[in-house]
């Protein structure tokens, strides 16, 4: 008999979470050691159990659910005993989102549009090494590379600094260049990559 997974589920809407850990329970090969719906309530599960993988949505109740990572991550308790695998399942499959998830250590990317038995099958591929990101979400990622290469010296400059979270006239200071020509030069990393917001551009 195969080794059976134990996995955690934190995902705020009731119907994808409770219809989540039938699937997996069901399937024999996944035991769910838990669910939460909060970042407050992922905290006090993973308190008290552990799991070979968190399966977590990016947006739940009280906050932004790769918050539980970093939590997780520097609670001197877990110092001395191994971290589990993270792996996201959401709605989102923009670029900023996958990168910012990517960078907290997510070893696996799926998008709501995936069925469950796609769902585990990312999972499983996560659990044997693997780094996962969902087909959109990859297109999305290679499609922003893909346009940041039509960035001027200038305005790869500034979009950097944007990333370190300064603000318009913080950049103008170091640039020795005026708010108005940083803002006309953002308008143009807007334009080329058709970011939206600025904390879209953060993310990157």
């Amino acid at each position: 008999m195969d080794k059976i997974t134990n996995i955690i589920i934190i995902e705020d809407h009731p119907l994808v979470r409770n219809g989540l850990s039938a699937f997996f329970t069901e399937t024999g090969r996944w035991k769910v050691m838990g669910t939460s719906a909060s970042l407050a309530e992922a905290k006090k599960l993973l308190t008290s159990v552990t799991a070979d993988i968190v399966l977590l949505d990016i947006q739940l109740e009280d906050g932004w659910g790769l918050d539980i990572i970093h939590w997780l991550v520097t609670r001197p308790e877990q110092k001395t005993s191994p971290l589990p695998l993270f792996a996201v399942y959401s709605a989102f499959d923009d670029s900023a989102h996958v990168r910012a998830a990517l960078s907290m250590g997510v070893k696996a990317y799926i998008t709501k549009r995936r069925s469950e038995q796609e769902l585990e099958n990312a999972l499983r591929q996560t659990l044997d090494g693997e780094l996962y990101i969902d087909e959109a979400a990859q297109q999305k990622l290679q499609t922003i590379t893909d346009l940041c290469s039509l960035l001027t010296k200038r305005e790869t400059e500034i979009l950097n600094l944007v990333k370190k979270g300064l603000s318009n006239k913080e950049i103008s200071s170091q640039l020795c260049i005026s708010r108005r020509t940083v803002e006309n030069i953002l308008s143009c990393v807007y334009d080329k990559t058709g970011i939206k917001s600025r904390l879209e551009l953060e993310r990157l």
